[in-house]
Protein backbone atom coordinates (compact mmCIF):
# COMPACT_ATOMS: atom_id res chain seq x y z
CA UNK A 1 0.00 0.00 0.00
CA UNK A 2 1.43 3.37 -1.12
CA UNK A 3 0.99 6.75 0.65
CA UNK A 4 -1.39 7.96 -1.87
CA UNK A 5 -3.92 4.81 -0.97
CA UNK A 6 -3.06 5.47 3.13
CA UNK A 7 -4.02 9.01 2.22
CA UNK A 8 -7.70 8.01 0.82
CA UNK A 9 -8.22 5.86 3.40
CA UNK A 10 -8.03 8.34 6.65
CA UNK A 11 -9.88 10.64 4.30
CA UNK A 12 -12.29 8.22 4.22
CA UNK A 13 -12.38 6.96 7.86
CA UNK A 14 -12.48 10.61 9.26
CA UNK A 15 -15.28 10.69 7.57
CA UNK A 16 -16.31 7.52 9.03
CA UNK A 17 -15.68 8.64 12.48
CA UNK A 18 -18.77 10.29 14.32
CA UNK A 19 -17.22 12.38 16.80
CA UNK A 20 -15.75 14.62 13.69
CA UNK A 21 -18.29 16.72 12.55
CA UNK A 22 -16.57 18.13 9.30
CA UNK A 23 -13.90 15.98 7.99
CA UNK A 24 -13.42 18.04 5.10
CA UNK A 25 -11.99 20.83 7.19
CA UNK A 26 -9.31 18.22 7.95
CA UNK A 27 -6.23 17.97 5.73
CA UNK A 28 -4.35 14.70 5.76
CA UNK A 29 -0.62 14.64 4.40
CA UNK A 30 0.85 10.99 4.40
CA UNK A 31 5.19 10.68 3.79
CA UNK A 32 6.39 7.03 4.41
CA UNK A 33 3.15 6.24 6.70
CA UNK A 34 3.41 8.95 8.61
CA UNK A 35 0.22 10.72 8.71
CA UNK A 36 0.07 14.43 9.68
CA UNK A 37 -3.68 15.91 10.26
CA UNK A 38 -4.31 19.76 9.62
CA UNK A 39 -6.71 22.17 10.07
CA UNK A 40 -9.31 22.48 12.65
CA UNK A 41 -12.32 21.07 14.31
CA UNK A 42 -14.52 22.48 17.04
CA UNK A 43 -13.85 20.75 20.08
CA UNK A 44 -10.80 19.09 21.45
CA UNK A 45 -12.57 15.82 21.58
CA UNK A 46 -13.17 16.15 18.26
CA UNK A 47 -9.43 16.70 17.40
CA UNK A 48 -8.63 13.35 19.72
CA UNK A 49 -11.54 11.73 17.78
CA UNK A 50 -9.36 11.97 14.22
CA UNK A 51 -6.04 11.31 15.66
CA UNK A 52 -7.77 8.04 16.64
CA UNK A 53 -9.80 7.47 13.48
CA UNK A 54 -5.99 8.05 11.19
CA UNK A 55 -4.58 5.82 13.75
CA UNK A 56 -6.75 2.54 12.82
CA UNK A 57 -5.93 2.90 9.24
CA UNK A 58 -3.99 -0.23 7.94
CA UNK A 59 -0.16 1.61 6.84
CA UNK A 60 -0.05 4.44 9.11
CA UNK A 61 2.85 4.10 11.00
CA UNK A 62 2.60 7.59 13.35
CA UNK A 63 0.35 10.45 13.50
CA UNK A 64 1.34 13.99 14.05
CA UNK A 65 -2.28 15.85 15.03
CA UNK A 66 -1.65 19.50 14.02
CA UNK A 67 -5.26 20.23 14.00
CA UNK A 68 -6.04 23.85 15.82
CA UNK A 69 -9.39 23.84 18.19
CA UNK A 70 -11.83 26.79 17.17
CA UNK A 71 -14.67 27.05 19.80
CA UNK A 72 -17.88 28.09 18.53
CA UNK A 73 -19.42 30.51 20.55
CA UNK A 74 -21.68 27.81 22.49
CA UNK A 75 -18.78 26.01 23.95
CA UNK A 76 -16.53 29.28 24.82
CA UNK A 77 -16.03 29.16 28.83
CA UNK A 78 -13.34 31.24 30.83
CA UNK A 79 -10.56 29.54 32.56
CA UNK A 80 -12.07 29.79 35.84
CA UNK A 81 -15.44 27.98 34.28
CA UNK A 82 -13.39 25.36 32.78
CA UNK A 83 -11.50 24.47 35.93
CA UNK A 84 -14.36 24.19 38.37
CA UNK A 85 -16.26 21.43 35.69
CA UNK A 86 -12.97 19.87 35.60
CA UNK A 87 -12.63 19.22 39.06
CA UNK A 88 -16.48 18.96 39.92
CA UNK A 89 -16.28 16.13 36.99
CA UNK A 90 -13.09 14.22 38.76
CA UNK A 91 -14.66 14.04 41.71
CA UNK A 92 -17.61 12.28 40.69
CA UNK A 93 -15.47 10.14 38.50
CA UNK A 94 -14.51 7.52 40.79
CA UNK A 95 -11.67 5.64 38.97
CA UNK A 96 -9.94 9.10 39.50
CA UNK A 97 -8.66 8.74 43.34
CA UNK A 98 -9.51 11.47 45.09
CA UNK A 99 -7.61 14.44 46.05
CA UNK A 100 -4.67 13.55 43.95
CA UNK A 101 -5.30 15.15 40.59
CA UNK A 102 -4.75 18.32 40.53
CA UNK A 103 -6.04 20.82 37.44
CA UNK A 104 -4.22 24.00 35.85
CA UNK A 105 -6.11 25.78 33.36
CA UNK A 106 -4.76 28.40 31.03
CA UNK A 107 -6.51 29.95 27.51
CA UNK A 108 -8.29 26.65 27.46
CA UNK A 109 -5.54 24.35 27.66
CA UNK A 110 -5.87 22.02 30.84
CA UNK A 111 -2.89 20.51 32.45
CA UNK A 112 -3.43 17.71 35.11
CA UNK A 113 -0.65 17.06 37.27
CA UNK A 114 -0.45 15.15 40.56
CA UNK A 115 -0.07 11.17 40.73
CA UNK A 116 -2.04 7.83 41.29
CA UNK A 117 -1.28 4.04 41.58
CA UNK A 118 -2.58 2.89 37.83
CA UNK A 119 -2.40 4.09 34.23
CA UNK A 120 -5.66 3.19 33.94
CA UNK A 121 -6.62 6.30 36.81
CA UNK A 122 -4.19 8.27 34.55
CA UNK A 123 -5.91 7.33 31.38
CA UNK A 124 -9.88 7.85 33.50
CA UNK A 125 -8.80 11.32 34.70
CA UNK A 126 -7.10 12.59 30.72
CA UNK A 127 -11.04 11.26 29.55
CA UNK A 128 -13.40 13.02 31.84
CA UNK A 129 -12.05 16.50 31.10
CA UNK A 130 -11.47 15.71 27.07
CA UNK A 131 -15.30 16.74 27.27
CA UNK A 132 -15.73 19.48 28.85
CA UNK A 133 -17.14 22.48 26.86
CA UNK A 134 -13.99 24.95 25.97
CA UNK A 135 -11.52 22.65 26.82
CA UNK A 136 -9.06 23.34 23.57
CA UNK A 137 -6.13 21.02 25.01
CA UNK A 138 -5.30 18.46 27.27
CA UNK A 139 -1.46 17.81 28.80
CA UNK A 140 -1.33 14.54 31.21
CA UNK A 141 1.41 15.26 33.59
CA UNK A 142 0.13 12.67 35.98
CA UNK A 143 2.80 10.40 37.49
CA UNK A 144 2.01 6.65 38.52
CA UNK A 145 3.47 6.38 42.24
CA UNK A 146 1.94 2.53 42.69
CA UNK A 147 2.23 1.19 46.18
CA UNK A 148 2.38 -2.54 44.69
CA UNK A 149 5.93 -3.95 45.80
CA UNK A 150 5.50 -7.13 43.74
CA UNK A 151 8.00 -7.31 40.95
CA UNK A 152 7.25 -6.67 37.71
CA UNK A 153 7.65 -10.27 35.79
CA UNK A 154 8.04 -10.13 32.22
CA UNK A 155 6.79 -13.44 31.65
CA UNK A 156 3.03 -11.92 33.23
CA UNK A 157 3.38 -9.25 30.78
CA UNK A 158 3.75 -11.74 27.92
CA UNK A 159 0.74 -13.28 28.85
CA UNK A 160 -1.54 -11.05 29.08
CA UNK A 161 -0.39 -9.71 25.02
CA UNK A 162 -1.43 -13.87 24.20
CA UNK A 163 -4.45 -13.20 25.76
CA UNK A 164 -5.31 -10.18 23.30
CA UNK A 165 -6.93 -10.79 20.52
CA UNK A 166 -5.49 -7.51 18.85
CA UNK A 167 -1.80 -8.53 19.45
CA UNK A 168 0.44 -11.08 17.89
CA UNK A 169 2.41 -11.76 21.19
CA UNK A 170 5.08 -13.92 19.09
CA UNK A 171 6.26 -10.92 16.90
CA UNK A 172 6.61 -8.76 20.27
CA UNK A 173 9.46 -8.72 22.90
CA UNK A 174 9.14 -7.74 26.78
CA UNK A 175 12.19 -6.28 28.61
CA UNK A 176 11.76 -4.97 32.44
CA UNK A 177 14.05 -2.93 34.24
CA UNK A 178 12.95 -2.73 38.19
CA UNK A 179 9.45 -0.44 37.21
CA UNK A 180 10.44 0.10 33.10
CA UNK A 181 9.20 -2.03 30.56
CA UNK A 182 10.50 -1.57 27.22
CA UNK A 183 8.58 -3.50 24.10
CA UNK A 184 10.28 -4.12 21.08
CA UNK A 185 9.38 -6.38 17.68
CA UNK A 186 7.47 -5.85 14.97
CA UNK A 187 3.41 -5.01 14.70
CA UNK A 188 1.08 -4.90 11.77
CA UNK A 189 -0.52 -1.50 12.43
CA UNK A 190 -0.39 1.49 14.77
CA UNK A 191 -3.79 0.23 16.64
CA UNK A 192 -2.32 -2.93 17.29
CA UNK A 193 1.50 -1.44 18.45
CA UNK A 194 -1.26 1.15 21.03
CA UNK A 195 -3.43 -2.32 22.19
CA UNK A 196 0.32 -3.72 23.25
CA UNK A 197 1.29 -0.76 24.94
CA UNK A 198 -1.79 -0.74 27.04
CA UNK A 199 -1.39 -4.35 27.85
CA UNK A 200 1.85 -3.55 29.25
CA UNK A 201 0.62 -0.60 31.33
CA UNK A 202 -1.84 -3.32 32.92
CA UNK A 203 0.98 -4.83 35.12
CA UNK A 204 1.06 -3.93 38.78
CA UNK A 205 3.78 -1.19 39.42
CA UNK A 206 4.85 0.01 36.39
CA UNK A 207 5.92 3.18 36.19
CA UNK A 208 6.67 3.73 32.02
CA UNK A 209 6.69 1.97 29.09
CA UNK A 210 9.06 2.53 26.15
CA UNK A 211 7.42 1.75 23.09
CA UNK A 212 9.89 0.66 20.57
CA UNK A 213 7.59 -1.28 18.30
CA UNK A 214 8.13 -1.35 14.72
CA UNK A 215 4.94 -1.19 12.27
CA UNK A 216 5.66 -3.17 9.34
CA UNK A 217 4.33 -6.12 7.43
Amino acid sequence: MNDADVRRNVETELKWEPSVINAAAIGVGVKDGVTTLSGYVQSYFEKWGAERAAERVSGVTAVVNRLDVHLPNSLARTDEDIAAAAVNALGWNTSVPDGRVKVEVSDGWVTLEGDVDWQYQRDAAETTVRYLAGVKGVSNVIGIKSPVSQAIVSADIEAALKRSAAVDAQRIGVLVNGHTVTLTGTVRSYAERREAERAAWASPGVYSVEDRIAIGV
